[in-house]
Order: C-alpha cells, then structure tokens, then sequence
C-alpha cells in the first residue's frame, strides 16, 4: 500500500509557518519590499556546480529567483526578499530535496559585510551561535589542510586534501574526484574543510575562481578574492551572498568560462540569460544580496535530523 502520509507533524507544520511568519515581520519592520517572480523561466543558470529541472519544451524551473530579482533591482525598485519555490535536478538525500524554500534578499547600499550584520539579526534569535563567528575562506583551509588556497599551487592542495582524507581513515582519489580541474579542487578541499564545522561560521573573501556572481576587491593581505560569503551551522550550508557584480562585460566572461568548464566536462551548455546581462547594462544598483535555505533553518531550529521531518512532502513521498 502506498504511504500517502506526509513527512512533518502538526508541530513541524506549526514551527514552519512560525519561521515564515516571522520572516515577514523582520523584513516589514525594515521596510524590506516582498516581490514574487516566476519559477519558470526561459533558461537557467550556467553554474557548473547546479543542474536544473526542464520541461519537455525546453523551459527551466528556477534553481533560484535571483536573475529575475536582479532585473527587478536594475528598474529601480529598491530593497527587496522574496520566499521561493527552487529547484534543482540530481539532488536529493538528508539535506537536499529537487524542490525547496528559498528566502532570498536583496539590499541597495549594502556591501557583503553589512549583509552578514543583517543574517545576524535575523537568524539571532531563531539558532544559537550567533552572532555567527566569521573566517576568510584561506583561514578555514588553512586550519583543517594547512594550506593558503590563495599561493599553494595545485599539487599542494591535492596533497593536503589526500593526506586529510587519509588520516579521516577515507581512501579517494582526489585527481579522479575533480577530474584534475582547479575549481573543481578548490570546491572538494572546501566542502571537507566546512564538513563538520561546530556553530555558526560566516566563511568570507572567496578565491577569485569560486566568484560566482561576486565583485572582486583586494583582502587585508593584498590578494584578489570575491566578495562572497556562504553560512555554515554545524557544518550545514545555510546561506550563500556576494556583493553583486554589476558589470554585464565581466559577468557575460564568467557564464562564458562556466559553459567551457560544462563543455569540457561532457554536459549540458545552457545558453546565458540576456535578460539578466541587459539588466546590468542599463544600470544596476550598488547591492549585496543572499540566498538563504528556509528548510534546513527549520531542519536546525526544531532538531530534525532530515528534511523529510520539515516539508509536508519530499521527494520520496510525491
């Protein structure tokens, strides 16, 4: 027989309108301006770390409202968040659902550290550890691989990586895991670094590579980083923001640089989101802005060890 039974309890249910309700009180209090875009959209993102959901015909559901946002901003209509359905294709398990809530925010004015002061505030009162503690991501790798991302060449990293995970007692083949692709180095030696992190961590000043959608600036040692930041509690990926890139020629590079990576790797080649790019072309306001998962926030404040045990329905009861 079929089990037809969703996944939470009438408390769960409660504790997640709860959190959105209080969402919406923090961001109305500061004068914050709710929108709602479409979650299907023409195409995606260009991302080789996502994999979007299509349609027969060739459509996309967003894996994040942010393009849409970000045209939003460039017409002038200010501070802005937005609770959304997300998706992405080929993730499912403890901590990942192809469907889930996405509350993401955008702040003219704001540079990255700014924006980390306002998680603080909001996320204060919903999970211990905060105001979260707050590490450049060189810092982090140094500490669990003992080496500086930023000057160690390649086969350093790859050795620090191997020998972590030896001592771990996990035998992997680093060279076979990132197919010998730098990025793809730096994204493993970061994800174990992080893996088991205890409390609240702001992980800042990325490697100009992992940029993303981030401007570039110089840290306190003069080296080029991108203005991003992700959040970790106790080793889950919370939240991941940038103090925007508002050049559309450096950004068309990036998605650019994304589809080879994707070509090289024998995958799909989205095409690049014009809109978005026209969008920056005709004047985007100086912001930071975050993407922060609603699911896994109540997945910690109410103890569960799954996200089956905070969505009515997961994947594997649809």
């Amino acid at each position: 027989m079929s089990d037809w039974r969703p996944g939470t309890d009438r408390a769960a249910l409660e504790a997640r309108a709860s959190l959105l309700g209080r969402v919406r009180a923090f961001f109305a209090e500061r004068g914050v301006l709710e929108v709602d875009t479409p979650i299907l959209g023409a195409t995606g993102v260009t991302d080789p770390a996502i994999e979007c959901v299509r349609t027969r015909d060739g459509q996309v559901l967003q894996s994040s409202p942010e393009y849409f946002m970000k045209r939003l901003l460039a017409a002038g209509c200010g501070p802005i968040y937005q609770i959304a359905r997300a998706f992405r294709a080929e993730e499912a398990g403890r901590l990942h659902n192809p469907e889930f809530l996405l509350l993401e925010w955008y702040r003219p004015g704001f540079d990255d550290v700014a924006l980390m002061d306002e998680i603080d505030a909001l996320l204060g009162p919903l999970l211990p550890g905060f105001p979260a503690t707050r590490l450049p991501f060189r810092d982090v790798l140094a500490e669990r691989l003992g080496v500086d991302p930023l000057l160690a060449p390649h086969g350093e990293l790859a050795a620090a990586l191997t020998k972590h995970f030896r001592q771990a007692g996990r035998e992997a083949d680093v060279a076979a895991l990132t197919g010998g692709e730098p990025t793809a180095l730096l994204d493993l030696a970061y994800a174990e670094a992080i893996d088991d992190w205890p409390g609240a961590l702001f992980i800042h000043d990325f490697p100009p590579q992992q940029a993303a959608l981030a401007r570039l600036r110089e840290d306190s040692r003069g080296e080029t980083v991108a203005a991003r930041f992700e959040l970790v509690v106790d080793g889950i990926e919370l939240a991941n923001g940038y103090h925007e890139l508002g050049d559309p020629a450096e950004q068309r590079q990036r998605f650019e640089a994304d589809r080879a990576r994707r070509r090289a790797a024998g995958r799909l080649c989205p095409d690049i989101d014009e809109h978005l790019l026209a969008a920056l072309t005709a004047g985007f306001p100086d912001c930071s802005g975050v993407a922060l998962g609603l699911d896994r926030v109540l997945l910690l404040r109410i103890g569960a060890s799954d996200l089956d045990a905070v969505m009515p329905f997961s994947r594997d009861r649809l």
